[in-house]
């Protein structure tokens, strides 16, 4: 609870009056320190009295492209049975506030606003909570109350269409990449039996051994794996302010692309970053979302990828400044087959003899889509 400026001043009246009303014996000051004093009070009861608010955030869509439109649609319920509410609200949504009109609202009804989210800038949004100030009729006294939880907006990469999807080592002798959906060629693991799996296909000896069913879960190697290498190092991208930086966020549009592509075509498509993040088992493109530029070494990250081995076509996606230590990336290509190395934010050409490697050079993440379907050979 907060007493206004207003406030202060007619209770530091009230008790001056009251002292001196009943110091010099003066019947008119003290009924003026009384009258000050009751309308401190009263409005401390009406400032006091909690509105019982019913919350309601739709966000439509609630995982947008950067750039893309989001709406926010907040319905607000009076809950009380007694009393209407006429009451100034406001939504927080990122940086900007939104008022929320909130006049006479009758018991047992409610109002609706809808207002657009901004998504100029890569991240989550959070929208809310609803915040109630409630004041009195003379504005000695403000409380200000919060209704409702926060609902995040997440502002994912721009994806760019790509034409072109590398099929690594691989090949299918049906056609470019084969389609089985559960492999049929290598073991790769044991899980518990599901209802339409085929029988043939339960591991009997591990069965009995665990006393329920098992199911041999394969892999088929003809299928191309793509490992998709974020650089979000400090030092890959010079000239970043405030954590940010152009050449970042064009190497996130460039990720979330080739992410799109590969999933479009049905290819299996892992998603690392140099610095590791907080949430690898997480959707590629909600990491996109909340990827940051944090120190890291390229040395440490390549043996790490060097050691997992997850796929046989490696996409290396860096800045400007990660140019000078494209050596340990050029190391992969005994365990990648396939390397491919974007860089981002790029004003003039990699020079030549870059470990041997497919270098892409792009301004932005739509310049990288259109040199990407250019590349003749992965």
């Amino acid at each position: 609870m907060g007493i206004t400026a207003r406030g202060i001043g007619l209770s530091v009246a009230a008790v001056a009056l009251l002292v001196a009303g009943f110091t010099f014996a003066y019947p008119e000051l003290t009924v003026l320190g009384a009258a000050a004093g009751v309308a401190v009070g009263h409005a401390l009861v009406v400032a006091a009295w909690r509105p019982r608010l019913t919350v309601d955030r739709r966000a439509d869509p609630d995982r947008v492209a950067r750039g893309d439109p989001a709406r926010m649609t907040l319905t607000v319920r009076n809950s009380g049975r007694l009393r209407a509410a006429s009451l100034v609200a406001e939504e927080r949504c990122g940086g900007r506030v939104v008022p929320v009109p909130l006049l006479r609202l009758r018991p047992g009804r409610d109002t609706t606003v809808t207002y657009d989210v901004p998504t100029v800038r890569r991240g989550i949004v959070p929208v809310g909570p609803l915040r109630v100030t409630r004041r009195d009729p003379l504005g000695l006294v403000a409380l200000a109350r919060r209704y409702g939880e926060t609902a995040p907006v997440w502002v994912r990469p721009r994806v760019h269409p790509l034409t072109a999807v590398p099929t690594g080592a691989g090949r299918s002798l049906d056609g470019r990449v084969d389609g089985v959906p559960h492999g049929s060629i290598t073991f790769d693991s044991l899980r518990e039996y599901v209802v339409g799996d085929e029988l043939r296909r339960v591991h009997w000896r591990t069965s009995a051994r665990v006393g329920e069913l098992m199911v041999r879960e394969n892999v088929d190697t003809s299928l191309p794996r793509i490992v998709v290498l974020l650089d979000n190092r400090f030092a890959a991208h010079p000239g970043h302010a405030d954590g940010a930086a152009d050449s970042f966020e064009a190497g996130c549009e460039a990720a979330a692309s080739v992410v799109v592509a590969a999933l479009r075509e049905d290819l299996p498509v892992t998603l690392l970053m140099v610095t590791p993040d907080d949430e690898p088992d997480a959707h590629p493109l909600d990491r996109l979302t909340t990827v940051a530029l944090a120190e890291g070494t390229l040395a440490d990250a390549t043996a790490r990828v060097r050691q997992q081995r997850a796929g046989d076509t490696l996409v290396f996606l860096t800045g400007p400044g990660g140019r000078a230590e494209l050596g340990h990336v050029g190391a992969l290509r005994g365990a990648y087959p396939s390397v491919v190395v974007g860089v981002l934010g790029a004003t003039d050409p990699t020079p030549p003899g870059a470990a041997g490697l497919v270098v892409v050079d792009a301004v932005d993440g739509a310049a990288f889509a259109a040199e990407w379907d250019g590349v003749r050979r992965w």
